[in-house]
């Protein structure tokens, strides 16, 4: 990035100040699905959310909408279980930050299945990839310590060279720093028992970004959510 560096800082201080802010989604942050008549007898399934804007639903109303609950919706018909499931997250958050601020409570109680999104604003940081592997080695210890039977599955990396909100040289410059975060990444979880990582996301639809251009539409969560599960039924990994 050092050849282009004083590009970057113009677009990236045009970008803040011009992209609109959306709010997370509302209250509450938890909910239950309940399971198909066929199987109402089976206990619910737990569901964890844990990351940065898109564990907070930014781009739609409700948790409902988000995130948390469209892979609810997905783990129900794959399970054919009913599912509780919980988000905890924020927006902007890093790695770090979810070690220093969030493990806490998302450690709390146990779960079946955690879903970790995050990476994002570490790229757009330009944060190094052995600072964002330290933390993510870091995030999955102490979620596998919490649930030492749960299914953990962390999300790739947005594919920024998708983006037509983000100016180039930034584009290209932020999804190459990203594809080397989440190579990282990918070798951590390799590495990690019961620990799965979502391969790069097929083409976005029409209708994925909300209306900043940045985070997901009801449609994109839906469609993230059934990419995600599907993916991981698909490889055994559920």
């Amino acid at each position: 990035m050092l050849p282009v560096a004083p590009v970057l800082l113009v677009q990236g201080r045009r970008l803040r100040r011009d992209t609109p802010r959306l709010a997370d989604a509302a209250s509450p942050w938890s909910g239950s699905l309940d399971a198909p008549t066929s199987r109402s007898g089976d206990a619910p399934l737990r569901l964890l959310v844990l990351g940065d804007s898109t564990a907070a639903g930014v781009g739609v109303d409700s948790q409902h909408e988000a995130l948390p609950g469209n892979l609810a919706r997905s783990l129900s018909l794959h399970y054919g279980r009913g599912v509780q499931w919980t988000a905890v997250g924020k927006n902007g958050a890093t790695a770090k930050d979810l070690l220093s601020d969030y493990i806490d409570a998302a450690t709390a109680d146990s779960y079946d299945v955690v879903f970790l999104t995050i990476g994002a604003n570490d790229a757009l940081g330009v944060r190094s990839r052995a600072a964002f592997g330290r933390d993510i080695r870091s995030l999955l210890a102490r979620l596998r310590a919490a649930n030492p039977e749960a299914t953990i599955l962390m999300s790739s990396l947005p594919a920024f060279f998708r983006f037509v909100l983000l100016p180039n040289p930034l584009r290209f410059n932020l999804y190459l720093h990203s594809r080397s975060l989440e190579a990282e990444a990918r070798a951590i979880v390799a590495a990690t028992p019961g620990a799965f990582m979502s391969p790069p996301p097929p083409p976005y639809t029409e209708g994925f970004f909300a209306s900043d251009l940045f985070h997901p539409s009801a449609i994109g969560y839906r469609d993230w959510a059934d990419f995600a599960v599907g993916d991981a039924v698909a490889r055994g990994q559920l």
